[in-house]
C-alpha cells in the first residue's frame, strides 16, 4: 500500500535534480492536454421612432449575423483544438508521462517526446488515447460522478502506453481499470492535497501554478510505478505486456 507522503517524498528527491527540465516538460503536457475556452456575444439596440423600422431590422440582422459568425469561429476553434489534441497532443502527453516515469527510475529520459511520434508507436497511442477519452466522455454524459470515477479508473492509460504504446486500446484500458481498483478514493485525496499549492500559486498572478505542475506530475509517476509493481506481482499483467524485463522489476523492488 502506498501513502501520499511516500510518493511526494520520492517526487521531491527526483525534482531536486531535474526540476527545470521537469518544469518545461510539464508545460508541454499541460498544453497538449489542455483546452481553450472561447467566449463571445452579441447585442442589439432599439429606438422608439417611426422612421427607425428599417434601421432596427438591419441592426437585428447584423446582430444575428455577428452572433452566428462568433459561434462559427468558436466551433472552428474547438474543432482545430480537438484535432491538435488528438493527432499531436496525445503523443506529447504520453511522451511527457514517459519522461517522468523514466526520471523516477533514474533512467535515460531523453527523446521521450519523439518516442510518441515514432511511426511504430504513433497510431497505437492515438487510437488508445482517443478511445479512452471517448469512454470518459460517454460516462460523463450519464452523470458527472460516473465520468469522474472513470477518469480515475483510466488515469494510468498514458503511463501504460509510455511502457508499451502497442499494447492495444482495450488491454490498456482494462489494465488501468484493474490497477486503480481500490485506489480511486486515495487518488482523489492525493489530487486534493495539491489544491493548497495551486491556490498559493494562483495568488502569484497564476504564474505560481506552473511551478506546482512538475511536483504533481512527478508524484503521479511515482504512483504509477507502485501500481505497476502491484499489477505485476498480482499477475494482472506480464512483463511482456509492458515490455519490461525482470531486471526492471528487481530495480523497482529495490526502490519501494
Amino acid at each position: 500500500m502506498w501513502t501520499r507522503k511516500e510518493l511526494k517524498d520520492k517526487a521531491k528527491a527526483i525534482l531536486r535534480k531535474t526540476y527545470w527540465t521537469a518544469f518545461w516538460v510539464s508545460i508541454v503536457i499541460a498544453l497538449a492536454g489542455g483546452t481553450n475556452g472561447w467566449g463571445g456575444g452579441g447585442g442589439s439596440h432599439s429606438r422608439n421612432s417611426r422612421d427607425s423600422v428599417y434601421s432596427d431590422t438591419y441592426n437585428n440582422v447584423f446582430a444575428n449575423w455577428k452572433f452566428t459568425s462568433i459561434v462559427l469561429i468558436i466551433l472552428i476553434a474547438l474543432i482545430v483544438i480537438l484535432i491538435l489534441r488528438i493527432f499531436i497532443g496525445y503523443c506529447l502527453e504520453v511522451g511527457g508521462r514517459k519522461y517522468f516515469v523514466q526520471s523516477a527510475q533514474y533512467r535515460d529520459n531523453k527523446k521521450c517526446f519523439s518516442f510518441g511520434f515514432n511511426k511504430q508507436n504513433y497510431m497505437g497511442i492515438v487510437k488508445t488515447m482517443l478511445l479512452t477519452n471517448v469512454f470518459i466522455f460517454l460516462w460523463t454524459l450519464l452523470l458527472i460522478i460516473p465520468g469522474i470515477i472513470k477518469s480515475y479508473a483510466y488515469r494510468m492509460v498514458p503511463y501504460i502506453l509510455a511502457d508499451n504504446p502497442n499494447i492495444g486500446a482495450q488491454e490498456a484500458i482494462a489494465l488501468s481499470n484493474e490497477m486503480t481498483k481500490g485506489h480511486k478514493f486515495d487518488m482523489f485525496v492525493l489530487d486534493l492535497s495539491f489544491i493548497g499549492w495551486y491556490l498559493l500559486g494562483a495568488i502569484a498572478l497564476l504564474v505560481g501554478v506552473l511551478f506546482v505542475m512538475p511536483y504533481e506530475n512527478a508524484t503521479n509517476a511515482e504512483l504509477y510505478l507502485v501500481l505497476r509493481k502491484d499489477a505485476l506481482e498480482n499477475n494482472l499483467c506480464s512483463y511482456k505486456d509492458l515490455l519490461l524485463t525482470q531486471q526492471t522489476s528487481d530495480d523497482d523492488n529495490g526502490m519501494y
